[in-house]
């Protein structure tokens, strides 16, 4: 049954594949308190003994410190300005090249473009899609698909650099670029103040939203200037269920950050990255956190065990 029967005029244009959940409440233990140098010994990490700052309506987690909310949005920016360039490989050392699949699954599953029988096109907006590749993505599949070559795409990230990385996709790939159809704008994910209310019919987030300073208010917002009918559908890195393969993936999380620091030449970001997941919300969790922006038909679907999770919910 498709979660978009709630809205007969947009139910012929994005229906979505029911696919059932699989709930995992178990956390992703992801660093140890070492560093490897390059030279293979083992180095520790000072250890704070000062107690963490009691956490407040002002301030957040950035990774494991807890700072002020103003302060980690500027750490955030710092973070994907600096991995911009290299924005897929990080990716790719993240899900050991499994993104990419997750990424296909998640476009394939939403399935989204305008059908025959429906005489408006989608207006899609993408939040921290700066690389552009989900964006474009969805827009090709809707026209190999079904011959959509109307409906429209917003892509907003808070970081101009990454958005500098989806124009010069674009501009690479020719189909995208200087096309009427396609906008890139800077605009930050928890106000969307240059989004109109009720304006767009699907919102999509791909391996951001836990990075966002709060995320419930992010929600709201997604919920605010989606159209009744509308769909927000989200992937990010979740939590694993099974013990030997959440074992087996701490194992690699502890290294990443050291590979960061070859690859890019970047530790201090990939050992945020790493963090990052440790401190998203559980599925269950962040169900219900979508839930309480007030979205229905709330879902999950785990992805690999639980590496990472595609969420959705429709704004009635």
């Amino acid at each position: 049954m498709s979660l978009l029967n709630l809205r007969p005029g947009l139910i012929s244009r994005i229906p979505i594949r029911s696919i059932p959940a699989l709930n995992s409440k178990n956390s992703l233990r992801l660093l140890s308190n070492s560093i490897i140098n390059y030279n293979g010994t083992r180095k520790e990490k000072p250890i704070n003994l000062d107690p963490e700052p009691l956490k407040t309506n002002d301030t957040t987690h950035f990774g494991f410190q807890t700072v002020s909310k103003d302060k980690k949005e500027k750490l955030v920016a710092e973070v994907f300005s600096s991995v911009a360039t290299k924005y897929d490989i990080m990716n790719d050392l993240m899900s050991l090249g499994i993104h990419r699949l997750w990424k296909d699954h998640f476009i394939a599953k939403l399935d989204a473009g305008k059908r025959l029988n429906s005489n408006k096109e989608i207006n899609f907006i993408d939040i921290a899609g700066g690389s552009g590749d989900i964006a474009f993505g969805l827009l090709d599949h809707a026209e190999k698909k079904f011959g959509d070559v109307e409906s429209t795409m917003l892509v907003t990230d808070i970081n101009a650099d990454m958005l500098k990385e989806g124009e010069k996709r674009a501009q690479a790939n020719g189909k995208y670029w200087n096309n009427s159809r396609v906008k890139f704008l800077v605009q930050d994910a928890e106000k969307l103040d240059q989004v109109k209310d009720n304006s767009m019919d699907i919102y999509t987030v791909s391996f951001g939203i836990r990075n966002f300073t709060d995320i419930q208010k992010a929600l709201n917002t997604a919920y605010r200037v989606l159209r009744p009918g509308g769909v927000f559908y989200c992937l990010e890195f979740s939590k694993i269920e099974n013990p030997l393969l959440n074992f087996g993936y701490n194992q690699w999380a502890k290294v990443l950050p050291v590979i960061g620091s070859v690859v890019a030449n970047d530790y201090n970001s990939y050992e945020y990255l790493v963090e990052s997941i440790e401190k998203f919300p559980d599925q269950e969790t962040f169900k219900g956190m979508i839930e309480k922006a007030g979205f229905k038909s709330v879902g999950y679907e785990n992805l690999t065990f639980g590496v990472c999770a595609i969420h959705w919910g429709i704004k009635v």
